[in-house]
């Protein structure tokens, strides 16, 4: 005789889904995030499929920051509406700016959380449907340091390793250090460790993330710690590629200059910010150097590393620009011959000094000398780039980077100095992660053309990696760490 049972079925697990705005530290962040999540038994939603939670980490940085925001949760009310159980959760900058305003305005939200308490979310998001209300939690200093997190990487080839979070400094123009708090380091063990394990699940290149990165060490009292760490990471067996961003022109002293020569895998790529070229507006700013200062910084790197391709961020508008002003931005972007940069036109931010000085620059004024601006850098990084025709160049072969031809089997990927390189090769063979040598037939002001056949292809194991099932969402908890620094 057989006694037959009815099991009820498993649960289904819920799904979810982050959508990330800004910078690199955000889209670190949302790595975490959905690690947690992951952790916490939630599976990432397929593209075709309305998720169970949504999660937006969030920008404060420019103005349009706030209507895409809302704008998107707009769109995302009767999605809810039509799906019972759906959850929406904001967090990020202009999560820990609007804090309750949020729910005010998009009531149909059910999680607000802060820059300092990603770790809080799935327990927010369980509260939050038994309490059947919005759970809103901002705290006003960091809880839990987001790299002790675990990650769901989106990349087996690269990654991100956040050294410092928060900001010391107080420009004018900026909302970021009320949001994210006073600059706060991670002890060099602990980076080199998290390194380290990322390299052990195959990573080949590394960037470090600060605010200010190069200002690293100020907790612990050491000026030179952001020298040594470079140097230390030239040490870690099977890292290829370490990046970083963003310097601040006030901290780039001469050590971390030789530690980007002297240390093989540091590329020779820059990215600093200069914002402007005149001294009066950087004095405005608060921005702590000058045009001369910011070129006499350019000239050692290129004196040390004449390879380097150096980028930049400006700024087009800021309050009391006069055309003067910007005709001197124009001839410090003309003596440093970037490779490129990311221009801005000014946004008024509410909270910043800025936003309430006399001298708004009409907007009409502001678009005529962005242009100038952009067709000025696209002409000097067109002429850059066109130095490199005929050069062999060694590539990190990437997914989802620009454009590629598949009737012409292109493929994309990162030059050692951080260019992107257009090349011909067979994605049944290459794939991301993979590295391989080629050389420079066209140059285009953002990126370059290789036609001809690929001289060197060397299989990874990032490679290998990509091919696994899952393989470009690596779930990596964080080991314990607390090397001797």
């Amino acid at each position: 005789m057989t006694t037959e049972t009815n099991t009820p079925a498993p649960a289904r697990a819920r799904t979810y889904e982050v959508r990330t705005y800004g910078c690199q530290m955000n889209a670190h962040d949302s790595e975490r995030i959905s690690g947690l999540l992951e952790s916490a038994g939630y599976v990432r939603a397929n593209p075709d499929e309305v998720p169970d939670v949504v999660v937006f980490n969030t920008c404060a940085v420019r103005e349009n920051a706030d209507n895409r925001l809302y704008g998107n949760l707009g769109h995302l009310r009767p999605v809810k509406q039509a799906h019972p159980g759906m959850q929406i959760a904001v967090g990020g900058c202009l999560a820990q700016k609007d804090r309750g305003e949020i729910v005010k305005r998009a009531p149909w939200v059910d999680v607000v959380f802060g820059t300092h308490n990603i770790n809080s979310l799935p327990v927010l998001l369980e509260r939050a449907r038994h309490n059947r209300e919005a759970q809103v939690e901002l705290l006003e200093s960091l809880e839990v340091f987001p790299s002790t997190l675990p990650a769901r990487r989106e990349s087996t080839y690269s990654g991100w390793v956040s050294i410092s979070v928060g900001c010391n400094n107080t420009c004018t123009f900026c909302i970021v250090p009320a949001l994210r708090g006073r600059e706060r380091d991670r002890r060099p063990g602990d980076v080199l460790a998290e390194v380290r394990a990322l390299v052990a699940e195959g990573v080949l290149e590394v960037t470090l993330l600060g605010q200010n990165v190069n200002s690293y060490g100020v907790e612990f009292g050491d000026r030179y710690a952001f020298g040594k760490l470079l140097r230390a990471c030239g040490e870690i067996e099977g890292l290829e590629r370490v990046r970083f961003t963003s310097p601040h022109p006030r901290d780039f002293t001469d050590d971390v200059i030789a530690a980007m020569a002297e240390t093989p895998n540091v590329c020779h790529q820059l990215h600093m910010p200069l914002q402007s070229g005149s001294d009066a507006i950087l004095r405005a700013m608060r921005r702590s150097y000058r045009a001369e200062r910011y070129l006499k910084i350019i000239e050692k790197v290129r004196a040390a590393m004449p390879d380097a391709a150096i980028t930049t961020d400006i700024i087009v508008g800021f309050p009391g620009e006069t055309e003067a002003d910007f005709e001197a931005t124009l001839d410090v972007v003309r003596e440093a011959r970037f490779a490129g940069a990311f221009t801005f036109q000014y946004s008024k931010r509410p909270g910043t000094p800025a936003a309430e000085m006399d001298g708004q620059v009409p907007k009409e004024v502001v678009q005529e000398r962005y242009d100038r601006l952009v067709a000025t850098v696209e002409e000097i990084a067109w002429a850059e780039n066109r130095k490199l025709v005929g050069s062999t160049v060694e590539v990190l072969v990437a997914v989802g980077e620009g454009r590629k031809d598949q009737a012409t089997g292109r493929m994309s990927g990162r030059a050692r100095d951080g260019r992107l390189v257009h090349f011909q090769g067979d994605p049944a063979q290459i794939r991301p992660g993979d590295i391989v040598q080629t050389v420079v037939t066209y140059a285009a002001p953002h990126h370059l053309n290789a036609d001809g056949p690929v001289l060197h292809h060397r299989r990874t194991r990032a490679g290998d990696l990509y091919e696994q099932p899952r393989a470009r969402g690596v779930l990596l908890g964080m080991p314990k760490v607390g090397a001797p620094s």
